[in-house]
């Protein structure tokens, strides 16, 4: 919804998403099979698992996992999502029935794992250098991102314009 009056703040990104475990020693064994992460930081009941300028929180609830919903889920972009794949399978996590990639941790919190390189998420290149991570766009995320008029512009000679996304 266009904010014709400029009172409303726009979104512009998400800094963290809390997801509710039942132990916090197994769920970092379990994201730790699958996902290869920094830890950010720990109190006695959270754990924050770095992903550059954004993290994933783990907090420690007892009654993690007694209800959900089929549906309710967030979307992790990985750098390889064929190697989470592999993991999964090697490890006997729940990989769920849909035509993408997506799992459920052992408390019931569904992931949907998606690929850098083919949605239109797009990381700072100085957050992806200060990462280690050299990831390029597919031809169909960048023609997404220029539909939407957010797409790559070829610096020239004397700068300007945007980057092309990495």
């Amino acid at each position: 919804m266009s904010d014709t009056d400029g009172s409303r703040a726009s979104m512009v990104g998400v800094n963290h998403v809390a997801l509710e475990v039942g132990n916090l020693e197994e769920a970092l064994d379990f994201y730790g099979s699958v996902f290869d992460f920094e830890m950010r930081g720990r109190t006695g009941s959270m754990a924050f698992l770095d992903m550059g300028d954004q993290f994933l929180a783990l907090a420690e609830e007892g009654s993690a996992g007694e209800s959900g919903d089929g549906h309710r889920h967030f979307g992790l972009v990985v750098d390889d999502a064929d190697a989470v794949e592999q993991r999964l399978k090697e490890v006997g996590a729940e990989r769920l029935d849909t035509p993408g990639l997506d799992l459920r941790d052992p408390w019931g919190n569904r992931v949907q794992v998606v690929d850098y390189r083919e949605v239109q998420f797009t990381k700072a290149g100085h957050v992806l250098d200060g990462m280690g991570l050299e990831l390029k766009k597919a031809a169909d995320a960048l023609e997404e991102l220029r539909e939407k008029g957010m797409g790559p512009v070829h610096r020239g000679p004397g700068g300007g314009g945007r980057s092309e996304p990495r």
